[in-house]
């Protein structure tokens, strides 16, 4: 008897299957697994692994309309390595599940490993009752936010210089974000990437919670405590682009399936990564099914949408050399419909969800609700302020005079969309300098500066993030490979800065004027 039923073909060919995760991938019971892959254009579909020795002909999956195959595998339980083994029009070929809930890490120098898992994600015990019942009130959306943007894998490390796993750096973190007055943690990407020097911005497995730190259960595991603690937890979500490995989403079936078959919209000119095709279905269900499923699965909080603004234009980075719209423009009209149906169906499901755009362009109507015309997010991150402010530092003081309209001519737009301001790890990497590097003079002068940059950020209109090692001036620049130079908080200076973090938080979250964001609460 077929697992798929006929609405879930329906609703896939319809684009519609908003949780095409529970149907996709694989699905194991107490006798064996299901597995569901789509690849419409794949000749023939086998499933190999460790329950069948990796042999080619043991296991075939049958063809379903939509293109989806799907068949059962007596034995195969969770914990055993499994691949999709294709045969395309030109050749058979091996592809890591792209709906995995888990994978292995891929073998030194080589593309080999990176096999998917079978893995039930409804083993673990989740003792966060209570956040997920306040975060339906009121505050959910409308109260204090004020975000820790962290990257995993080098906020700290143990003694021997690995980084923490999800369960060893839960208490630590908790700690920190508690003791420092912080409403949210922002992970940067933890789904699968093999390329750790992406940060987790080339994402091979959508799915799968990246192996570096553990496994499904642990990352559950963390979030859970965090929402003990008290704290939010935001992921970054990476919709737009996808890593290229070859045992992944590029080419799947013999077919430019996942990323758009137009030479000029296929690969992305700033990062090397291939473009998600908006406009299939299958694509949809997929990155649709996938936002709500770190909600379902993972107790999220919220999502930041990485690079928007390179969704919304077709000639993003382009320079003359793009397609079109059916309309002879530039917008890329199935990307801003997706984005629009993700924020519908996200606050459908979780109407107190925090989504986050980085969207760095003056496109308008970032958050204004899809019913009105706009994308429906949320929040958007400030890119204007933050230049313009971080700018403005840079100079010396005695020069400030002349660059006052740096500072007043953000209020001017403070609240022509829902602002977030964020002081981000991209202002801190490729040449950029840290926030201390940035700012001029001694020692003594950079501390007084960052905490100037502080204090006006927070009583600045709008939502708040600082990237780790801020809150106590790290002088160099962030570096995934090594942790933070913690060393730096046994000085006066630096623990001093961070106890004005503390303060500034406590300040912000206690006084409604501050985080309010009704424009009559501001006046010149």
């Amino acid at each position: 008897m077929p697992r798929l039923t006929d609405d879930d073909i329906y609703y896939w060919k319809e684009g519609t299957h908003t949780h095409s995760y529970e149907r996709l991938g694989a699905h194991p019971n107490q006798a064996g697994t299901w597995f569901t892959v789509w690849a419409p254009n794949a000749d023939r579909v086998e499933v190999t692994g460790d329950f069948n020795d990796w042999r080619s002909g043991a296991d075939v999956l049958s063809r379903r309309e939509g293109g989806l195959w799907e068949g059962y595998i007596r034995g195969a339980k969770p914990g055993q390595k499994y691949k999709y083994h294709l045969k395309t029009s030109e050749e058979w070929v091996d592809r890591t599940d792209p709906y995995a809930f888990q994978m292995e890490a891929p073998a030194e120098n080589t593309y080999q490993g990176l096999s998917a898992i079978i893995r039930d994600l409804d083993t673990y015990e989740w003792d966060d009752d209570v956040w997920m019942r306040q975060r339906h009130g009121p505050a959910g959306r409308n109260g204090p936010l004020s975000i820790y943007e962290v990257h995993l894998g080098s906020w700290r490390h143990e003694q021997h210089g690995e980084s923490l796993s999800y369960r060893e750096v839960a208490e630590p973190l908790a700690d920190h974000v508690e003791e420092l007055g912080f409403t949210h943690v922002e992970f940067l990407p933890l789904a699968e990437h093999p390329y750790y020097g992406s940060w987790g911005y080339q994402i091979l497995g959508y799915y799968a919670p990246t192996f570096r730190y553990g496994n499904p259960q642990d990352l559950m595991y963390l979030i859970d405590y965090l929402h003990q603690r008290g704290i939010g937890v935001i992921m970054d979500w990476v919709p737009g682009h996808f890593a290229t490995d070859p045992q992944g989403l590029t080419y799947f079936d013999g077919s430019h399936l996942f990323e758009y078959e137009d030479p000029l919209m296929r690969q992305h000119p700033d990062w090397g990564t291939r473009v998600f095709d908006f406009g299939k279905n299958g694509v949809r269900n997929f990155l649709l099914s996938n936002a709500l499923f770190w909600f379902d699965k993972y107790h999220v909080d919220g999502l930041r949408v990485d690079a928007v603004a390179s969704m919304l234009y077709r000639d993003y980075s382009r320079e003359g050399d793009w397609s079109p719209n059916v309309h002879g423009g530039r917008e890329n009209l199935e990307a801003i419909s997706l984005l629009q149906e993700t924020n519908e169906h996200v606050y459908r499901e979780y109407p107190e969800a925090i989504m986050l755009a980085e969207e760095s362009t003056t496109w308008s109507g970032v958050t204004t609700p899809t019913e009105h015309g706009g994308l429906g997010f949320l929040y958007k991150w400030n890119m204007g302020w933050m230049n313009d402010t971080l700018d403005y530092l840079s100079h010396e003081p005695v020069h400030r005079k002349y660059h006052h309209g740096d500072l007043t001519w953000t209020l001017s737009w403070a609240f022509s969309e829902n602002y977030t301001l964020p002081l981000s790890h991209d202002e801190v990497v490729h040449g950029k300098r840290s926030l201390w590097g940035k700012m001029p003079g001694d020692n003594w002068q950079k501390a007084a500066n960052l905490r100037l940059l502080y204090g006006h950020m927070f009583g600045h209109p709008g939502k708040k993030l600082l990237f780790m090692g801020g809150e106590f001036g790290q002088h160099h620049e962030w570096n995934h490979d090594q942790e933070l130079a913690w060393r730096l908080t046994d000085h006066e200076l630096h623990g001093g800065l961070m106890k004005w973090v503390r303060d500034l938080n406590e300040l912000y979250t206690s006084h409604p004027a501050l985080w309010n964001d009704d424009p009559d609460g501001f006046e010149w």
